[in-house]
């Protein structure tokens, strides 16, 4: 009965091309979670560089009214520390100029 069992290669190629599509798909999945975790750390990275460019400074007037309540003012000036970044600077878009050659003139524009 040993020796029947031994000479029995039935579902050998199978198992073999099973053993084989794992090991490649197992793989990839390690690849692929490499680059979700490297994308996900410089999401995480550009979240805290925005946060560290944050201006926390603030000022608000008090109010004063002679024989009433009154209301002192306050400041706060956020200096640079170790946890700020460089700041991002955006360049404003350039505003739209009217030359008053417009549809609503009565000179041209589309029709």
């Amino acid at each position: 009965m040993l020796h029947t069992l031994w000479k029995d290669e039935a579902g050998v190629v199978i198992s073999a091309e099973l053993v084989l599509v794992l090991t490649i798909a197992v793989l990839a999945m390690v690849v692929g979670l490499h680059a979700v975790a490297k994308s996900v750390t410089m999401e995480l990275n550009d979240v805290a560089n925005a946060v560290g460019t944050l201006d926390q400074s603030f000022v608000y007037l008090g109010l004063f009214k002679v024989r009433h309540a009154a209301v002192p003012g306050t400041a706060f000036v956020d200096r640079a520390d170790a946890c700020d970044c460089t700041p991002i600077i955006q360049i404003p878009p350039r505003p739209k100029v009217d030359n008053g050659n417009g549809p609503e003139n009565g000179r041209g524009g589309a029709r």
